[in-house]
């Protein structure tokens, strides 16, 4: 997907993109040129071609810190195709929410919060973020756009379509470890989401890989490796500017949903590889959570083969 975003003078220097984290590790790698050329494509407007790919879209994830606690979560957001959708140049507006007892429910419902989002659309492998400070509506939020960028398709699995299914939601079952049933989520998962925030934002993600790239250490803690990306390094930029950190697993097929908050940090091996360990502080397991079934996996042709 062609990055479908305005660009302007701080987008072209880079400067107004990146702040010292991103930074750091941009020149850790040797990867800042790089970066800056990739940068260009990060605007604030969304052109027609996005507000039309947001329009299709059954889910929206979401990202940002509680005013509360200021602990980083990130949630799904479900609807009809037009739930999410763009209402002006740039602003991307939300019709619904999450449920009261949803651990982003208070970030969602206050004024100026820094929010990262992420459209993903399995069938088509197309995924879009749009970053910005958000305003409560009567029908949901909107939010205003600092960062609108998409991303290429690489470690994004292929699932054809979805079907809505009639399903209640469980009470959220809140735990300072994993339990079984979580551990077994997160190992076969081929897809997570990782919210990270700054202090100029926030940041929504995708992380992609064959199942078993996410590895559980302990019931507190769990490591990955973070696989070559676009140079940008968003979200490990956050995270060496600030540990907090927010992960979302889905049930493809059966809508439970896992949301852990906690911290997380970046790993540099003497051979070039990356790994992030997270240090679990709270998860929320909620069953039923979804209305959507997606059709199995088509894994991507870039994943890594795992050991």
């Amino acid at each position: 997907m062609a990055a479908q975003t305005e660009t302007g003078p701080a987008s072209r220097a880079g400067d107004g993109i990146y702040h010292a984290g991103s930074r750091a590790v941009q020149d850790r790698v040797g990867v800042r040129e790089a970066a800056d050329h990739v940068g260009r494509s990060v605007g604030r407007g969304i052109r027609p071609v996005a507000a039309a790919f947001l329009e299709l879209q059954p889910l929206l994830v979401a990202g940002a810190a509680d005013p509360a606690t200021g602990a980083v979560w990130a949630a799904p957001l479900t609807g009809a195709p037009g739930f999410v959708r763009a209402t002006g140049p740039h602003t991307m507006s939300v019709t619904g929410g999450v449920p009261a007892d949803d651990p982003l429910a208070r970030a969602l419902a206050a004024p100026g919060t820094y929010t990262g989002t992420i459209a993903l659309d399995p069938r088509t492998r197309r995924r879009m973020r749009l970053n910005g400070v958000l305003t409560p509506t009567r029908a949901g939020f909107s939010i205003e756009a600092d960062q609108v960028f998409s991303n290429c398709p690489k470690y994004l699995q292929r699932r054809e379509s979805f079907t809505y299914v009639d399903r209640t939601p469980g009470p959220a079952r809140v735990s300072g470890e994993l339990t079984a049933g979580q551990r077994d989520l997160v190992t076969r998962a081929d897809t997570f989401f990782l919210a990270t925030a700054h202090v100029r934002g926030a940041d929504a993600s995708h992380r992609g890989g064959n199942p078993g790239f996410v590895r559980v250490t302990s019931p507190r803690e769990l490591l990955w490796r973070d696989y070559p990306g676009n140079s940008m390094f968003l979200s490990l930029g956050n995270l060496a500017a600030d540990p907090r950190a927010g992960l979302l697993f889905l049930d493809w097929t059966a809508g439970t949903t896992l949301q852990l908050t906690g911290e997380a940090r970046a790993e540099f091996g003497a051979d070039g590889e990356r790994r992030v360990r997270f240090t679990l502080a709270r998860a929320v397991w909620r069953d039923g959570a979804l209305p959507l079934a997606w059709a199995p996996p088509e894994y991507s042709p870039a994943n890594p083969l795992l050991p």
